[in-house]
């Protein structure tokens, strides 16, 4: 009986987390160009880049967007107080830069170097892109395609690029990242979007509130999003595929643990109640198949750990090979992560659980978390703020 209701749980996971990635769609391909909108070739579009401390990241977007098949009218980096050459960097790639200045009390860094970017800007189409996003050349195509579809916002969360052996352990914040925005869903209850790369028309920034309207939030993608609905405009969300790629955290082990510490302590509440339930559930269906297997083999191998196991050792071995190949299954959509990732799941569970424990303990004590040289202020009612 007891192992009847072990499977029921665990396929109860693995089915929920299904329906939170049901439509994890990539944009359409370049071929599938709708007739354009009335005055829609004339529209020019402003690519606007927030940018901290980016001076190794710039280049490779700065170029990509140079062979984009439709050309931007203009890219604009916002200098948000670097301390590095991220402006030289820039201005030497034929961007204009804009100085940020000291964002306004209330206001995040993001949201103002955003806010003062569409202020420069002269298109109106803006494109937001985060620093280390890096485009294909139909791309751009791609996006406006789907803009021209749905209107509103267009976001898309790019493909993770994973080069070093630390990155990896980035696997369960991607999967967690798709699941928890319930964006893929058959039918998404609640708006979101994903910062890294938002297009809209500057008409439809303006009625949404523009960022003044998420000046205080941490997750201004999210609260975005939520202002456009309010707005009653569409929010569209994708995955990048082969158009949009991002490589973050490339600085080091430090830089995952802190980055990742900051999008947990400040994205607890953007989730809807449903999909956090479910990736909960899916969390804990993968910590009670890592811990039953490995129980499993290690009591029928030693005879060692009696009464620790729960359930016969083929039912956690099947219980292994089911769970390997979902957390395949999402990651292969979401980043070109290693074989290991999946087949040996526990490990990036494990990274997940100690970057989890790190960030509750730094929201609950301190409530606030360390990022870029500022700190993320979590006292605020249903906000976060960065302060210097």
């Amino acid at each position: 009986m007891t192992e009847v209701v072990i499977v029921l749980l665990l396929l109860a996971a693995a089915a929920w987390a299904q329906w939170l990635v049901a439509d994890l769609r990539t944009l359409p391909a370049p071929g599938t160009r709708p007739a354009p909108a009335p005055g829609a070739k004339d529209r020019r579009v402003s690519v606007v880049v927030p940018a901290r401390d980016e001076e190794q990241t710039l280049p490779d977007l700065l170029a990509s967007l140079a062979t984009l098949t439709v050309p931007v009218a203009e890219v604009v980096v916002v200098d948000d107080a670097s301390a590095d050459r991220t402006a030289d960097v820039a201005a030497g790639a034929g961007a204009r830069v804009v100085p940020a200045g000291t964002p306004p009390p209330g206001w995040t860094g993001k949201a103002w170097a955003c806010h003062r970017g569409a202020e420069e800007a002269s298109g109106d189409l803006l494109l937001f892109l985060d620093a280390d996003t890096v485009l294909a050349p139909h791309a751009l195509e791609s996006l406006l395609v789907e803009h021209r579809r749905r209107g509103g916002l267009v976001s898309v969360q790019p493909f993770h690029a994973v080069r070093r052996p630390y990155e990896q352990l980035s696997a369960y914040f991607n999967a967690v990242a798709v699941m928890a925005s319930s964006a893929f869903t058959r039918h998404p209850r609640r708006a979101m979007a994903f910062g890294p790369c938002l297009l809209t028309a500057r008409d439809d920034l303006a009625h949404a509130g523009g960022h003044a309207a998420v000046r205080g939030e941490v997750l201004d993608d999210a609260s975005l999003a939520a202002a456009y609905h309010r707005a009653g405009l569409p929010v569209w969300c994708a995955v990048g595929g082969d158009a949009l790629r991002m490589r973050s955290y490339p600085g080091g082990l430090g830089q995952l643990v802190a980055g990742w510490t900051k999008n947990i302590a400040s994205g607890a509440s953007a989730a809807s109640p449903s999909a956090t339930l479910g990736t909960v559930l899916w969390i804990s269906a993968h910590h009670a198949v890592a811990v039953g297997a490995v129980t499993s083999l290690l009591e029928l191998v030693t005879g060692l750990g009696g009464g620790l196991s729960t359930g016969h050792p083929l039912m956690w071995a099947v219980a292994w090979l089911g769970t390997s190949w979902q957390v395949r299954h999402v990651l292969r959509q979401v980043g070109a992560f290693r074989w290991w990732t999946w087949a040996l799941f526990p490990l990036p569970l494990l990274a997940f659980d100690l970057v989890f424990a790190r960030s509750a303990a730094l929201t609950v004590v301190r409530r606030s978390v360390p990022w870029r040289g500022r700190k993320v202020d979590l006292r605020g009612r249903g906000s976060a703020e960065e302060v210097v």
